[in-house]
C-alpha cells in the first residue's frame, strides 16, 4: 500500500509512542523529509522554537524508526546503531532503504 506523503505525516502523529507493528519505507521518508523541512523553518524562525520542535518529536521519530526496523524484519533494537559515529548512521540508512519483507512476527505486510 502506497501512502502519501499527508498521510504518511499524519500516521506518524498519531501512532508517536507506537512502538509496536511496521511502517513501510516510504512513510518513513515521507517522515525524515518532513521532519528536515520543518526543522529547517523552525530554526530559521528562532534557534530555540528549532530546539523545541526536535525535542517534541524526538519520541515519535524512535518510534517510527522502530516500526521500520520491524518492517524489514529487524528487531526495534537496530535502531541503537546510529549512536555509533558514522558508521552507525550509515548502515542504520541502508537498512531503512530495503524493501518490506513479506509478513513476519511484527504484522502483515501493508
Amino acid at each position: 500500500m502506497n501512502v502519501t506523503f499527508g498521510e504518511a505525516v499524519k500516521s506518524f502523529y498519531s501512532r508517536y509512542a507506537d512502538f509496536n507493528g511496521r511502517s513501510t519505507c516510504a512513510e518513513f521518508w515521507y517522515v525524515v523529509l518532513y521532519l528536515f523541512v520543518a526543522n529547517c523553518i523552525c530554526s530559521f524562525i528562532n534557534e530555540w522554537v528549532g530546539y523545541a520542535f526536535s525535542l517534541v518529536n524526538f519520541i515519535p521519530y524512535i518510534a517510527i524508526g522502530v516500526r521500520r526496523m520491524h518492517d524489514i524484519g529487524k528487531s526495534g533494537w537496530w535502531v541503537l546503531i546510529n549512536l555509533i559515529p558514522l558508521v552507525g548512521l550509515i548502515w542504520y540508512i541502508i537498512l531503512a532503504v530495503k524493501p518490506s519483507a513479506p509478513d513476519n512476527e511484527y504484522g502483515a505486510a501493508r
